[in-house]
């Protein structure tokens, strides 16, 4: 069992409130957490597997997850913090995932279909130059594919700091990291995005 004192540090929380109303089987207090979170994990697996439909199947899954742990929940950090270390285990498991069946793909496709792919991806990426002053839109897309060329744990981690305003700390505790490789991690995404994005700027 947590400590009391750990339990107190947390109960001051709102959504902590509403989790532990959960415990107790109140069903409007978990659809209050599903309305506030809801678009919050679709974006945020999103910007991780970058599929709209696969991205709003987690965040569902995620929730089934919340649900189902509510008899043995105890507040041993920010609601928010612990939802988002449910999303990253689910957007980790994904990747994986999604790695493995792109290797059994590549095995089975020729090469006609492997240069038909490139020359595709050679002309999207040609239309990207910098020929002319980029509007809003352009440049958001610019860099939500600057983000995703960055690793899978660089873009959890910007996108838990940029997006959820979440602590090196918190971070952390999402992702089984300590605050020092937090840190190194934000640091060397934000060098790999000046990187990416100096040319259009």
């Amino acid at each position: 069992m947590v400590s009391q004192s750990l339990s107190n540090r947390y109960l001051a929380d709102p959504d902590v409130q509403l989790m532990l109303k959960i415990s107790a089987d109140d069903q409007s207090a978990f659809e209050q957490l599903v309305l506030k979170y809801q678009d919050r994990l679709v974006g945020f697996f999103f910007h991780i597997v970058r599929d709209r439909s696969v991205s709003e199947d987690l965040a569902q899954e995620a929730f089934l997850r919340v649900y189902k742990a509510r008899e043995r929940y105890e507040p041993t950090a920010r609601f928010s913090t612990w939802l988002f270390r449910i999303a990253h285990n689910l957007a980790s498991n994904q990747i994986r995932g999604a790695v493995r069946r792109k290797e059994v793909s590549l095995q089975t496709r020729n090469s006609t279909d492997s240069n038909s792919s490139l020359d595709t991806f050679l002309a999207e990426q040609s239309a990207l130059m910098p020929a002319r002053t980029l509007d809003s839109r352009e440049m958001q897309q610019l860099v939500r594919d600057a983000v995703a060329q960055l690793s899978e744990r660089q873009r959890t981690a910007v996108i838990l700091h940029r997006f959820e305003d979440m602590s090196y700390e918190e971070i952390g505790d999402v992702m089984g990291l300590g605050t020092v490789a937090v840190k190194s991690l934000l640091s060397r995404a934000r060098i790999k995005l000046k990187e990416s994005l100096e040319r259009f700027l």
